[in-house]
C-alpha cells in the first residue's frame, strides 16, 4: 500500500484553491467545479466538493494497492468493510472501506 491522494472537502472550491495556492504556495496540477489537485511529492492533495455526506473540512485518504482485488476477497477474513467494491472509475478501480474510526478509505488498484 501507498499513499497517494489526500482528499480534503470544501465548501468553496476557488477559496480553498487561492488558499493552498497563493498562501500555502503549493503548485496547482489542475483545478475544476469539483476537484482539483496540488503536486505535493509523491502524495497529491486533493480537493473535492463537499456534500451531505461529506462534510466540508473533512479528509480522506487514498490508498494505491497492488492487489485490490485480494483485499477485496479476503474482506471477510480481514474484517474489512467494504462501502463500495472495487468499481471502475476514471480509468483505475477504485473502492471505499471504512477504517476502524468509521472514516471512508479509498483503495485504489487491480480489480
Amino acid at each position: 500500500m501507498q499513499l497517494t491522494y489526500a482528499i480534503k472537502y470544501v465548501a468553496d472550491m476557488d477559496r480553498a484553491v487561492a488558499f493552498h495556492r497563493d498562501i500555502l504556495g503549493l503548485p496547482l496540477k489542475f483545478q475544476s467545479p469539483e476537484w482539483s489537485e496540488f503536486a505535493t511529492g509523491q502524495t497529491t492533495l486533493a480537493l473535492h466538493s463537499a456534500s451531505d455526506d461529506k462534510k466540508a473540512g473533512t479528509v480522506e485518504l487514498g490508498f494505491a494497492s497492488e492487489d485490490l482485488g485480494g483485499l477485496h476477497s479476503r474482506r471477510e477474513e480481514l474484517g474489512v468493510e467494504f462501502t463500495r467494491p472495487p468499481t471502475e472509475m476514471h480509468g483505475m478501480h477504485i473502492a471505499q472501506i471504512r477504517d476502524p474510526d468509521g472514516a471512508e478509505t479509498s483503495v485504489s488498484g487491480q480489480a
